[in-house]
């Protein structure tokens, strides 16, 4: 491939110029996107990526780009300017280089399916499908997306490290409405064609559309809340980052100096796994080639570690995490250790309550401290000894992240796999109960 000769020229290039460390990547994507709205498929797109990854360091000083020009004449330009704008650069005391291979990699189950590459037609008739199934339960109308890729990336680094993996992707998501004050969503993600759930994602989101007709206003206070694992995604999903050393080191993550200390609840053990069989993050490798690995976060409340990649992990006298990210090391896909409960046994749980199914517009007031506040949509309802009520509507979750950590009284036993919009890498949870938490109003 001739990307591929150029990166490998690219990489000798830089280093006969005098960089100490290169990596060049060559990724190659093609997506598809099928959206629907009124009940009908109005977009079909399909694009073609293909673009070229240059990281280098001389002197301690970093520099990076991406091309997507793929020719040795404009690779030699960009040399030479890469080159001229890192003797300019500021040299980063703190970096301490990239990981030395070779290394040996292991397959991720179910990250590749040729039924996705060969899908064609059949996508159309995937959302047909979801679409007639939310209104066979009741929905009226339905609006939402099917998108589906195939990608390839290789890495070649200036420290024996070269490497190729290849994936596939499908994501649903699906927005049912009675009317507009009845709605519900949901979504499935997959590596794989046969594990993506069209029919379960669109009656479930329907049924929560049904359930939600005529919400009533609640009283401010403090409530017990249960979340469904599309809601608490997105707050994991928020709490991830906290995780990565770049960002403790900056002053913006809510855990500086936590590790070793028990500051969650005992219900809550934390793990990034970029192995995960069928995980939409999954892959062989890190940004820098090194193999990824399932990492403990968070052990019963206990937090066991940050993120790293290899230049921090030297700094912190331990190992990489396998989470780069050359600058800002990042979690591959966070899972929160399931339970034993089911569903109703949570909902039997709560005496005074709240159930909720989705989040958005999740905005910190403090990064540092945790403080944030976010809006519940779709449906909500209200749970009073034990048993769900009426739908409610008009709320707003005024919180710190850690307090919610802290106040996890039970975990479900069943866990989804979530991205969507505010969900932006992949999260696996099963369904939390939080103990006292503030609900306010809109303003």
């Amino acid at each position: 491939m001739e990307a591929e000769e150029i990166a490998n020229y690219t990489k000798n290039q830089l280093l006969k110029k005098g960089a100490d460390d290169v990596i060049v990547t060559v990724g190659t994507d093609n997506s598809t996107q099928v959206k629907f709205a009124n009940n009908k498929i109005n977009v079909t797109k399909t694009w073609d990526t293909i673009e070229l990854g240059i990281f280098l360091a001389k002197d301690k000083k970093i520099v990076s780009t991406s091309i997507k020009d793929f020719s040795y004449r404009t690779a030699n330009d960009t040399i030479l300017a890469l080159m001229k704008f890192v003797k300019s650069a500021k040299p980063n005391k703190e970096y301490e280089g990239i990981a030395e291979g070779p290394f040996k990699y292991k397959e991720i189950e179910d990250s590749f399916d040729k039924k996705i590459i060969d899908m064609n037609d059949k996508s159309i008739d995937l959302v047909e499908q979801g679409i007639n199934k939310a209104l066979e339960i009741g929905a009226k109308r339905t609006a939402g997306n099917l998108e589906f890729s195939n990608s390839k990336i290789y890495l070649i680094t200036s420290n024996n490290v070269e490497a190729t993996d290849k994936s596939t992707s499908i994501y649903y998501s699906i927005r049912a409405l009675v009317n507009k004050h009845a709605s519900g969503h949901m979504v499935s993600v997959s590596r794989v064609l046969d594990k993506l759930s069209i029919n379960d994602t669109a009656r479930e989101a329907a049924e929560i559309a049904t359930q939600s007709i005529n919400p009533k206003y609640c009283d401010e206070g403090q409530y017990d809340v249960l979340f469904h694992p599309y809601a608490f995604a997105n707050l994991l999903f928020n709490l991830g980052g906290n995780f990565s050393v770049f960002f403790v080191e900056s002053g913006l993550s809510c855990l500086q100096n936590s590790v070793g200390k028990k500051i969650m609840s005992e219900n809550v053990s934390l793990y990034d796994d970029g192995t995960l069989k069928n995980g939409f993050a999954s892959s062989k490798f890190d940004a820098e080639g090194v193999p990824t690995q399932k990492n403990v976060l968070v052990d019963k409340g206990v937090v066991k570690t940050y993120l790293h990649n290899t230049s921090s992990a030297k700094r912190y006298n331990t190992n990489t995490t396998a989470n780069a990210g050359l600058i800002v090391p990042e979690p591959h896909t966070l899972i929160l250790q399931n339970g034993s409960y089911s569903k109703d046994e949570l909902v039997q749980e709560t005496k005074r309550g709240i159930y909720i199914t989705n989040l958005w517009y999740t905005r910190f007031q403090n990064v540092q401290t945790g403080e944030f506040s976010t809006i519940p949509r779709d449906g909500i309802f209200y749970i009073e000894n034990g048993k769900l009520k009426n739908p409610i509507k008009g709320i707003r979750i005024s919180e710190n992240l850690l307090n919610i950590m802290k106040n996890i009284s039970a975990v479900g036993e069943n866990s989804l796999q979530i991205k969507g919009w505010e969900v932006e890498s992949p999260v696996v949870t099963p369904y939390v109960l939080v103990k006292n938490i503030n609900i306010t109003k809109p303003l």
